[in-house]
């Protein structure tokens, strides 16, 4: 079995789960899931977890991410975006300068209402389910928060944006608000997600390479294992998502309580330090084997086992 992550090009398309039954052909694996979803239309990155990486999913979705998307402007759709039904058109008669203003106005922390059309759940059912049955429901508002609007290009009554958000929030709907808040409505005309928890488009692979790289390392090796090893560059260590945090090591004598998930003392590590009592930690082994993440217990004195990946 294959352990670690891919950064995975989702295309136009494909949902998803889509993108998660066909790398579990091409890997002959069941333990696979993606790490938030992206709609159909949208594409870019999606980080997928493998194997024993999956215990990381949840860890992976509490990221920010980073679009490029076009707005546009004077249509409304029942889904947020250009696929949907038009409930209404309007005339833009704003000016650029307007467009701008109501567009940084987004930037920092809002309110926002999630679409009927995604995967949110209300009393069991997803919201998705309920919009194609031709039911609304009344959405509590979440807090989200913009980071950044970049504006790229305006060509009313499209705007090329890229916009770096907090986990949570969907661009459909902030493209409908910002339409609202002209007056002229809007929706979403296209999205590419170019950075999602640490990974980067440029250093995506779109599943065709993937399978080929596959087959590539399982004609070389025909009797041996697929390893992450015999896919270098392809398949990430899951330690690569937790790389803001400060890295420790254990002592050769205390790694199997380590892997066992047992709680450390600082004194079997290798060093110990006062900063590692502020952050969670990447611990590995004596042979620098990422085992999982732990957290200072300043009550108990020990460093507690947060997610073992060993």
């Amino acid at each position: 079995m294959v352990d670690g992550i891919i950064n995975v090009y989702k295309e136009k398309g494909y949902t998803s789960h889509d993108v998660v039954a066909k790398l579990r052909g091409i890997f002959r694996q069941k333990r696979i899931g993606h790490t938030g979803t992206l709609d159909p239309d949208a594409e870019g990155v999606l980080p997928v977890c493998l194997g024993k990486a999956t215990k990381a999913c949840g860890m992976v979705t509490e990221k920010d991410k980073v679009y490029q998307a076009v707005l546009l402007l004077g249509k409304i759709t029942d889904t947020q975006d250009i696929t949907g039904t038009v409930l209404s058109e309007c005339q833009v008669l704003c000016s650029q300068a307007q467009v701008e203003k109501a567009i940084a106005s987004f930037v920092g922390g809002y309110a926002q209402v999630p679409p009927m059309y995604s995967a949110l759940k209300v009393n069991g059912k997803k919201l998705c389910d309920l919009a194609r049955a031709g039911i609304e429901v009344e959405r509590k508002p979440r807090e989200v928060v913009i980071y950044s609007i970049q504006i790229e290009e305006v060509f009313l009554p499209k705007v090329q944006m890229q916009v770096h958000c907090s986990k949570g929030t969907y661009i459909r709907a902030l493209c409908h608000d910002i339409g609202e808040k002209l007056g002229c409505g809007g929706c979403m005309e296209s999205l590419v997600r170019l950075r999602a928890a640490g990974f980067e488009l440029k250093d995506s692979f779109r599943l065709g390479e993937i399978e080929a790289r596959v087959r590539a390392a399982r004609e070389a090796n025909p009797q041996g294992e697929l390893t992450r090893e015999s896919l270098e560059g392809l398949v990430n260590g899951t330690d690569v998502i937790f790389r803001h945090y400060p890295k420790a090591s254990v002592k050769p004598e205390f790694a199997k309580l380590l892997h066992n998930g047992n709680r450390l003392r600082p004194e079997w590590m290798e060093a110990w330090g006062r900063a590692y009592e502020s952050s969670p930690l990447r611990v590995y082994d004596e042979r620098q084997i990422f085992a999982g993440i732990y957290q200072w217990d300043g009550e108990r004195m020990d460093i507690r086992p947060i997610k073992i990946f060993a």
